[in-house]
C-alpha cells in the first residue's frame, strides 16, 4: 500500500527587533502583494506580517514545509498528460541523458547539453528533421563530476564557452561539431557552496557574463564576488562585478529589440510558503539588488539576523538597493530564460521570453515544475506569467516526472527544455491552431 506523501513541517524561530518591511512606503504592507497574472493560485502571493510594535515582538517564526514529491520514471503515457496551448506539441527530441541541464544550439540546428553528473558535454543532431535527435556525441568529457561537473554554455562563433563551479574554458568547434581541447580561461572562480550552477551568456557589448550564486541560504558573503553577475573580457579573462545583490539568478538573457538585461533572482528559503518571492529583475550596471537584506520590492527580510554593511539600518540599505519588476510564486526554482526570435510560434510570442520551472521542496502544496511564458508589450516591459506547458507535477504534488532546467530555441524555431531528473529534453513545436 502507498502511503500519502505528508509534508515534514518545521519552525524557524529568530529573535529579533520589530523592522518594517517595506521601503517604498511608510504604510503598514498589504496582506496581499499584487502580482501581475499568473494562471491559478499563483496570481496572488501573500507577503509575512510582523506584530507592530516592538513590545508585541519575541520571535519571527515561519512555517517551513519541506515537501519533495517523488520522482516517478518517464513514460509515454505522462507525457501525454502535459497540458499544453493549444497549437502546440510537446515531443521527445532525445532521452537517456545523464543530468542534462544547459543548452546551447548553433545555426545548423547542431545542439550541445552540459551532463553535469558526468562531466561531459553531448552533440545531438536531428538529421532528418523529423524533431528528434538521431545523433548522439559526447564530444568533450572530463570537466568534473556530480554537482561540480560542467554546466553552463554560451557560443560564440566556432567557440563554445564552458563553465563548472571554478573555471571557465572555451573550446574551438571544428567543422563536424566536435570539439578541440578547451582552454582554462579563469581558473579561480568563486567556491561553489550551496549554489554551484554558473551560468553563461554574451551581451550585445560582446562581454560574457557569468552568474555566480551565493554559497548560502540567506547570510552575508565575505567574497564580494558572490552572489553577483560577473562581466568578463573573453579574450583575457579579465572580470569585474556588473550587479549583486543577486542570491541564485541562473536565467539571464537580453531582450531583442530594447538590448535590456532581464534576470529571474531565487528568492530564500525557510521563510514561509509564500515569502520571498521569485524576481524578475532589470539587471543594471552597479546595481544592488538587496539579497540577503532585502527582496521584492524593497521589502526587509525579517529572518536574517545579521545587519547590513555601511552603518546603515535596514530600511535605509533596502531603499538603496533595486526593486524586482515582476514577481512569481515564491519556491518556484526559475532556471534557464530563453526570448523568443523565430518564427514557428505565432507572432504574438516573438520577443517574449520562457522560464523553466525546476519545482519546490520548501514550500506545500508544491509549486512550479512546468514552463511558464513571461509576456512583454511591444515596448520591452513585461506585462505578467502564464502558463505554457504544465503537467510534470503529478497527484496533487505527491509526485514528478520531471525537473525542467534549460531552455533554448532550436534552428526550426521550436523550443527545447531539459529534464535532469529523467535525462529527457523535450521539443516544445507549434502545429496549427
Amino acid at each position: 500500500m502507498r502511503l500519502p506523501l505528508l509534508p515534514l513541517r518545521r519552525f524557524a524561530p529568530l529573535s529579533l527587533l520589530f523592522l518594517p518591511l517595506s521601503c517604498s512606503s511608510g504604510n503598514p504592507p498589504s496582506s496581499v502583494r499584487d502580482t501581475p497574472p499568473a494562471s491559478g493560485p499563483e496570481a496572488r502571493v501573500p507577503t509575512p506580517q510582523v506584530p507592530p510594535t516592538q513590545a508585541q515582538v519575541r520571535a519571527v517564526t515561519a512555517e517551513n514545509n519541506l515537501v519533495r514529491p517523488a520522482k516517478r520514471a518517464f513514460s509515454d503515457a505522462l507525457l501525454s498528460q502535459l497540458s499544453v496551448r493549444p497549437g502546440f506539441s510537446v515531443n521527445v527530441f532525445a532521452q537517456g541523458l545523464t543530468n542534462p541541464r544547459v543548452l546551447a544550439v548553433r545555426p545548423d540546428g547542431s545542439v550541445y547539453v552540459t551532463e553535469r553528473e558526468a562531466g561531459r558535454v553531448t552533440l545531438l543532431r536531428d538529421s532528418n528533421g523529423d524533431g528528434r535527435a538521431d545523433q548522439t556525441t559526447p564530444v568533450l568529457t572530463g570537466l568534473g563530476e556530480k554537482d561540480n561537473g560542467v554546466h553552463g554554455l554560451a557560443l560564440r562563433g566556432d567557440q563554445l564557452y564552458l563553465v563548472t563551479v571554478k573555471q571557465l574554458y572555451v573550446a574551438d568547434i571544428r567543422s563536424d561539431g566536435s570539439l578541440g581541447e578547451p582552454r582554462e580561461l579563469i581558473g579561480n572562480l568563486p567556491d561553489g557552496g550551496q549554489h554551484n550552477n554558473r551560468t553563461l551568456a554574451f551581451g550585445p557589448d560582446g562581454k560574457l557574463y557569468v552568474s555566480i550564486g551565493s554559497t548560502c541560504n540567506a547570510c552575508p558573503e565575505s567574497n564580494p564576488e558572490h552572489a553577483t553577475l560577473l562581466r568578463v573580457e573573453p579574450s583575457t579573462g579579465s572580470r569585474s562585478v556588473f550587479a549583486r545583490g543577486l542570491r541564485n539568478t541562473i536565467g539571464f538573457a537580453w531582450h531583442p529589440t530594447t538590448g535590456q538585461l532581464w534576470g529571474m533572482d531565487h528568492g530564500s528559503d525557510s521563510r514561509g510558503d509564500d515569502f520571498p518571492p521569485e524576481e524578475l529583475n532589470l539587471i543594471q550596471e552597479g546595481s544592488d539588488y538587496g539579497w540577503p537584506f532585502c527582496a521584492g520590492k524593497q521589502e526587509i527580510d525579517a529572518f536574517i539576523s545579521a545587519e547590513p554593511p555601511g552603518d546603515l539600518s535596514r530600511p535605509e540599505y533596502c531603499a538603496r538597493t533595486q526593486p524586482s519588476t515582476l514577481e512569481y510564486q515564491g519556491h518556484s526554482a526559475p532556471m534557464t530564460l530563453t526570448f523568443y526570435t523565430g518564427s514557428l510560434f505565432p507572432s504574438e510570442f516573438r520577443n517574449d521570453a520562457f522560464l523553466a520551472l525546476r519545482g519546490s521542496w520548501n514550500r506545500n502544496p508544491p509549486t512550479g515544475y512546468k514552463v511558464v511564458r513571461v509576456r512583454f508589450d511591444p515596448q520591452g516591459r513585461p506585462l505578467g506569467f502564464e502558463d505554457f506547458v504544465s503537467g510534470w507535477l503529478l497527484d496533487n504534488g505527491q509526485a514528478h516526472f520531471g525537473r525542467l532546467v534549460g531552455t533554448a530555441m532550436a534552428a526550426d524555431g521550436s523550443l527545447l527544455v531539459t529534464d535532469d531528473a529523467n535525462g529527457v529534453i523535450y521539443r516544445i513545436a507549434y502545429t496549427g491552431s
